[in-house]
C-alpha cells in the first residue's frame, strides 16, 4: 500500500467551522431563542400594559396608570439599598428578609418531607396510618396555623418559619411517596441480588428513581413556601416584603404595593426556574421542567 496516498474525507464529514461561521451561526441561534422566548412575553407584557394605561388614566380610576406607578417608585427602584434604620429599608432588604425566612423553612420542609415520604412509599402499614392524617392537614390553610404557631413558639421568626414548612411539606411528602411506589420492580430485584442494605438502597436505587417525582414536589413546595411568607409577613411584622405591602397599604402607597407584587412575582418565578435548572441537572432532564 502507497504511504503517499491521502485517504480524503467523505462527504458525510462535518467541515469545520470557521470563525464567522460560528459568530454566523451563534447569531442565529441568539435571534431565534429572542423571536422565540423573550419576544412573546415581551408583546403580552406591553399590550396589558398598554391596557392598564387606559383604563387607569382617568381622574377617578381607582389605581394608578403604570406611567405614575413609575413615577411613584422611581427612587425606590433606584435605590433598592437604602438603610435608614428599623423597618425603613430598601426594596432589596425586605426581599432578602422574606428569603431568608422562606430559605430555613423550605429546607426544614425538604429534609422532612423526603424522609416522610419515604418511608410511606416502601411502607404499607405506614401508608394506611399517615396518609389520612396528610390528606387533612394539607388542606388546612397556612395563615391558619399562624395563630397556633405563635401561641406555642411566643416569637414571630420561628412562628414564620413553622408557616413555611407546613405550607411546603405536603407536596413534598405526596410526591416522594409517589415517585418511590412507582420504582420499578426490576430495581428491587437487583437490590435484592446485591444485598444492598437500607441506605445503599435509598442512595443508590430509592432517590435516583424518585428524583423526578421528588423535584415536582420541590417545585411546588418553593412556590407555596414563597406565598406562605408574604401572608405571614403581613401578620408579624418586623423587616420582610409582605409587612412592606401591609405598610404601605396602611400608608395608602398603592404604587408601593404594586411594585412590591412586580417583584414578589419575578423572585416567585425564578425560585421555581432554579429548582427546576437542579432538578434537570440531576436526574439528568427526566424532571419536569
Amino acid at each position: 500500500m502507497n504511504a503517499n496516498v491521502k485517504i480524503q474525507p467523505s462527504a458525510a464529514t462535518p467541515a469545520r467551522l470557521t470563525e464567522p461561521s460560528r459568530l454566523a451561526l451563534l447569531g442565529t441561534r441568539l435571534r431565534q431563542g429572542f423571536m422565540q422566548r423573550v419576544l412573546p412575553p415581551m408583546v403580552i407584557l406591553l399590550v396589558l400594559g398598554l391596557i392598564w394605561e387606559l383604563l387607569c388614566r382617568g381622574a377617578d380610576a381607582a389605581l394608578p396608570p403604570p406611567s405614575l406607578v413609575l413615577e411613584e417608585t422611581w427612587e425606590l427602584i433606584v435605590n433598592p439599598f437604602y438603610d435608614n434604620g428599623g423597618n425603613d429599608v430598601g426594596l432589596a432588604w425586605q426581599l432578602f428578609a422574606s428569603l431568608e425566612r422562606v430559605a430555613y423553612g423550605y429546607l426544614i420542609a425538604v429534609v422532612v418531607g423526603v424522609g416522610l415520604g419515604a418511608l410511606i412509599g416502601r411502607s404499607d402499614f405506614a401508608m394506611r396510618g399517615l396518609d389520612p392524617l396528610f390528606q387533612v392537614l394539607r388542606t388546612v390553610p397556612p395563615l391558619a396555623w399562624l395563630p397556633l404557631s405563635l401561641a406555642g413558639f411566643q416569637d414571630s421568626h420561628p412562628s414564620a418559619l413553622f408557616v413555611i414548612f407546613i405550607t411546603a411539606v405536603w407536596p413534598i411528602i405526596i410526591n416522594t411517596a409517589v415517585g418511590i411506589r412507582n420504582i420499578s420492580p426490576d430495581y428491587n430485584n437487583v437490590a435484592r441480588v446485591l444485598q444492598l442494605n437500607s441506605f445503599e438502597y435509598f442512595k443508590t436505587i430509592m432517590l435516583p428513581a424518585a428524583a423526578p417525582y421528588i423535584f415536582t414536589g420541590l417545585r411546588i413546595g418553593v412556590g407555596l413556601s414563597w406565598l406562605a411568607i408574604i401572608a405571614a409577613e403581613m401578620l408579624i411584622g418586623g423587616v420582610g416584603i409582605g409587612f412592606f405591602i401591609w405598610d404601605a397599604w396602611n400608608a395608602s402607597r398603592i404604587s408601593d404595593i404594586i411594585l412590591a407584587l412586580v417583584y414578589i412575582g419575578v423572585v416567585g418565578f425564578c425560585l421555581d426556574r432554579l429548582v427546576a435548572f437542579i432538578g434537570q441537572r440531576i436526574t439528568h432532564g427526566t424532571a419536569a421542567a
